[in-house]
């Protein structure tokens, strides 16, 4: 997969892009990433690729030549890795836009390339948005400096996707969201935590992980992720496509939560 980052920081982006899954796909060649600095398609000699907004207003707004120069050269960069004939997708980090998930992360990781824009300041001209942008993300209702953390955030997500990212393609499989769940809890050795046993917590591993009953272990993780879905994001729960197992692996384990006593308030 082709990446295009057009960023005022591709230091920044460059630096993050080195390590974990992202690094290791790029240095193997799953993923391609090229940079592209607004500030190079400056028209002046100072390099300018901000302005005060009109209609008055606190902060600056990235103007239209700069990020419409960088953004045409990444459409050139794709053309020449991808072929004449692709298309890739602009798109902007933004406050403003569509929510981020787990299905939007699988449609991306599907295409060829595309390119992610990072903004700045108070933002960027909005006619650049009706013209060079296809749409628009959100990796959640909040603010943040710049839109290079999202644009990591995206690049991470898909590029772990493509095949050949992971040492173990299996580690996809059963993650949070994919399946509309939240993932099982995962537990290593020791089987008995004398850290947490003399500290009064949870020491042991569940029993039936240690059972090498395959089904049984099957079937708890799929029950932990319906009960851990419920208890922290029940908005996930209310669309779902309900399987006849599932619906039975969830009502088993609420009749043992909802029997158990509950602490009294001090």
């Amino acid at each position: 997969m082709w990446c295009g980052l057009v960023s005022l920081f591709p230091e920044m982006l460059r630096s993050a892009a080195t390590a974990g899954v992202l690094g290791r796909a790029i240095e193997s060649g799953v993923v391609a990433l090229e940079m592209f600095n607004p500030r190079n398609f400056a028209t002046d000699r100072h390099r300018t690729v901000d302005d005060r907004p009109y209609g008055g207003g606190p902060g600056m707004v990235m103007m239209i030549e700069p990020l419409l120069g960088a953004i045409d050269a990444a459409r050139g960069a794709a053309r020449r890795t991808l072929g004449e004939g692709s298309k890739v997708s602009v798109i902007y980090l933004s406050p403003q836009g569509e929510r981020l998930t787990q299905n939007k992360v699988r449609a991306l990781a599907a295409q060829p390339g595309m390119i992610l824009v990072a903004g700045r300041y108070e933002g960027v001209d909005e006619r650049l948005l009706g013209f060079a942008v296809d749409e628009e993300l959100s990796i959640g209702d909040y603010v943040l400096s710049g839109g290079e953390l999202p644009a990591l955030v995206v690049l991470d997500a898909v590029a772990r996707l493509q095949p050949g990212a992971l040492g173990n393609a299996a580690s996809v499989v059963d993650e949070s969201h994919l399946d509309g769940l939240l993932d099982y809890p995962h537990y290593t050795r020791p089987e008995i935590s004398r850290a947490l046993e003399t500290a009064g917590g949870g020491a042991r591993v569940p029993s039936v992980l240690l059972s090498g009953d395959h089904e049984a272990i099957r079937r708890w993780r799929r029950q932990q992720a319906l009960l851990r879905t419920w208890q922290r994001r029940p908005d996930m729960l209310t669309a779902r496509d309900w399987s006849d197992e599932d619906r039975e692996l969830l009502e088993e384990v609420l009749e043992q939560v909802l029997e158990q006593p509950q602490n009294p308030s001090p």
